[in-house]
């Protein structure tokens, strides 16, 4: 791989802390834009607007769908911005290229009664110390809405007890604060006055393994689809869809987009805005049966 994506990926990584998922998108995209112009080194990176018109025909040509496209674009403005800084590069070729339009998905999201049935079969061990780890995770899922790496990273110095707060290192090392109520005040105290203390920790990680070692994305994972698979849904469930439930919950029971969105950690508020379909859906239905213009 070239000496310069070697090092900017290090730079994600250790500098931005980037998910691995993240770097390795990163990797495959920069990967695919060197193979196509047949690049070694980092003085055959001075690319033309051209260029990189053409290179974006070609990945439309491959049937790449606008999503991946826009991956592919933004690994790429990334890429020569962190060449610019270190004066590899000069130009501003991403100046007017527009990301494809993204075809407007719905986020999947859980009823409550949903949430409550995977709430119900978090017992997939027979020890009930990783029980009440287990169903912490969830908990944590569904009341602060935060990410499966996000989870990972949350340390006990990061945990506000009397506040019911929760500081967040979010993307691109973001930090916000999330709370959470009284189930998860209980569940939280639960396991660290007993599981965590049994799982004998080697670390100052919240959530463990069975080695007392801070767990990982594939961990939670594995936890997570144990638990789906014992309970009754059917159709898809993963950690970010527990997200999507959280946000949609909390704006079809009156919370405001500005509030989700700080809560979430997203940058803009176009991107919390998807969850507004769910509220719209419930506003429709307050009129029909309020508005006095709507009796019959």
């Amino acid at each position: 791989m070239n000496k310069i994506v070697i090092e900017y990926l290090s730079f994600l990584k250790n500098e931005r802390n980037y998910s691995d998922k993240t770097i390795i998108n990163y990797r495959k995209d920069l990967e695919e834009f060197l193979i196509f112009f047949k690049i070694d080194n980092y003085k055959q990176l001075d690319i033309t607007k051209e260029d990189l018109r053409k290179y974006l025909r070609h990945l439309d040509e491959l049937k790449y769908s606008s999503t991946t496209i826009s991956r592919h674009l933004s690994s790429l403005r990334s890429f020569y911005n962190y060449l610019n800084v270190l004066g590899y590069y000069d130009k501003n070729i991403f100046k007017n290229i527009k990301n494809p339009k993204k075809p407007k998905k719905l986020p999947n999201f859980l009823q409550i009664n949903e949430i409550e049935e995977i709430l119900k079969n978090t017992n997939i061990s027979n020890d009930i110390y990783f029980n009440i780890r287990n169903k912490l995770i969830i908990e944590l899922f569904y009341s602060t809405g935060i990410r499966i790496n996000e989870l990972v990273m949350i340390k006990l110095s990061d945990i506000n007890i009397n506040e019911k707060s929760i500081r967040i290192m979010g993307k691109g090392s973001k930090e916000r604060i999330v709370y959470f109520g009284e189930i998860l005040f209980n569940d939280l105290n639960d396991y660290l006055d007993n599981s965590r203390k049994y799982l004998k920790p080697k670390c100052d990680y919240l959530i463990l393994n069975k080695f007392g070692n801070q767990i990982t994305t594939r961990g939670v994972s594995n936890i997570f689809e144990k638990i789906i698979s014992k309970s009754a849904i059917k159709h898809k469930v993963t950690p970010h869809t527990i997200r999507h439930t959280f946000a949609t919950h909390l704006l079809n029971n009156g919370a405001d987009l500005k509030t989700v969105q700080e809560l979430l950690g997203h940058e803009s508020l176009s991107t919390t805005g998807i969850y507004t379909h769910v509220s719209n859906e419930r506003l429709r239905q307050i009129y029909l049966k309020t508005h006095p213009r709507n009796f019959h």
